[in-house]
C-alpha cells in the first residue's frame, strides 16, 4: 500500500451457510460476491463503481442478511 494512514474503514464479512463474502466501503456503498480478490479491487477503486445506499453483486442469493 502506498502513502500515509488513512482513516477510511472497509468491512467485510462472510455470510454463514453461503460462500458469499459482504463488503462495505467506507462511503456506504456495498457489495456481495465470492472472490475474495475482486471484493479487494471493488473496495480500493472507490469511488469508482461506488454507489452509497447500494448494494451491487449477487442480490437475492444471499437470503435474510442483505
Amino acid at each position: 500500500m502506498t502513502g500515509g494512514p488513512t482513516a477510511e474503514v472497509y468491512r467485510i464479512d462472510w455470510l454463514p451457510g453461503t460462500d458469499l463474502l459482504h463488503g462495505i466501503c467506507h462511503c456506504g456503498a456495498e457489495k456481495v460476491t465470492e472472490d475474495p480478490v475482486g471484493m479487494w479491487d471493488w473496495m480500493l477503486a472507490h469511488p469508482q463503481g461506488h454507489v452509497p445506499g447500494t448494494l451491487h453483486g449477487q442480490e437475492g442469493r444471499h437470503g435474510p442478511h442483505a
